[in-house]
């Protein structure tokens, strides 16, 4: 009876260990098989190293501060940083922890904002001029609303908006502590846009996606809601709210369409059904237009995924940004509105 007691015990231990496992193995089956179709297997194998913890990037607020200043300051104080060639602006830190960084005067004052490199680029595509009036459609918590004012010179009309209470608070505090002056919105994004019929001159929608890009393998707090049903859940979202921006655009206006997932659906495909329904449309070859794109690896297009045939234009034209261990990977696409 004590061995069967004792084999019994030993079958459970092994069957609970087998289950943690399972739990912490690492990235979702399914999403990789998914990316390896998406990217092909040899680029797969590339990305597949990039699910990593990124190193701690941050922009100087230069609605508050001056570049100089900040770097002179850091570099008093035993701060090493390297600053990004294809923004200016953009630091990433080498030897000490987010937490030091933000314990920092300067920090505090809102004179430099940590934020992801990946993030900082629809802004920069977005290229806002000043007077103009700008709409960043799902702004919270506000990374990328205070970037487009800095670019604005805080010179025109900027109105960020977002429908979640929680996070619109969020984007409120940051807006005051980095001293940014914007109308603030708490609608859901179509509702706004109805508001605003051909209103703005450009738009941002970083739109809200399953956030593939940003997982890091073996922290399940990064993956573990990830099923392809998610997917499908936030496509039917972004659809609604790039049609909806779509009619608040202007003739003559851009709009920028980004998200940090990998998904066709939530990417190309929208692009295309855009194009499909509207006869206005025009994709803009951001790499055409030298700057920052520059500086960031392309990688290839997808064509076709499952029953899409993506748009000729969008494959041509849109990006896909190839991650590193620096940057997570993006897609953004620059949008014109024919006259």
């Amino acid at each position: 009876m004590e061995i069967c007691v004792l084999l019994d015990f030993g079958t459970q231990i092994t069957r609970i260990t087998q289950i943690y496992h399972d739990m912490n193995k690492g990235l979702p089956e399914n999403f990789l098989e998914r990316l390896t179709d998406i990217v092909g297997p040899s680029l797969f194998r590339e990305i597949e190293k990039t699910f990593v913890e990124r190193p701690t990037t941050f922009r100087v607020n230069i609605i508050k501060a001056k570049r100089e200043d900040i770097v002179e300051h850091l570099n008093s104080n035993g701060f090493k940083i390297r600053q990004i060639p294809w923004y200016k602006d953009a630091f990433v830190l080498l030897n000490k922890t987010k937490r030091e960084l933000c314990d920092l005067e300067i920090y505090e004052q809102g004179k430099i904002y940590v934020q992801s490199l990946a993030s900082m680029i629809p802004p920069l595509v977005l290229d806002p001029q000043p007077g103009e009036k700008v709409l960043d459609l799902t702004a919270a918590p506000g990374s990328k609303t205070s970037q487009i004012a800095a670019l604005m010179k805080q010179d025109g009309e900027l109105v960020a908006n977002d429908n979640n209470k929680i996070r619109f608070f969020k984007l409120k505090h940051n807006m005051e502590v980095l001293g940014v002056n914007a109308k603030l919105r708490m609608e859901h994004g179509a509702d706004l846009c109805r508001e605003y019929p051909e209103y703005f001159d450009r738009i941002l929608l970083d739109a809200p996606c399953s956030a593939e890009a940003r997982f890091i393998d073996g922290d399940p707090k990064t993956y573990g809601y990830w099923k392809e049903h998610k997917i499908k859940e936030m496509a039917y979202k972004q659809r609604q709210l790039l049609f909806s921006a779509w009619t608040a655009l202007k003739p003559g206006g851009t709009l920028v369409y980004s998200t940090c997932t990998f998904a066709p659906e939530e990417n190309e495909v929208q692009i295309s059904r855009l194009i499909e329904r509207n006869d206005d449309v025009e994709i803009l070859d951001i790499s055409a237009q030298g700057g920052p794109a520059s500086g960031w690896k392309r990688l290839p297009a997808v064509k076709q995924w499952k029953n899409h045939q993506i748009h000729p234009e969008v494959v041509k034209k849109a990006m896909r940004i190839m991650p590193t261990k620096e940057i997570e990977g993006f897609f953004v696409c620059k949008i014109k509105k024919h006259p």
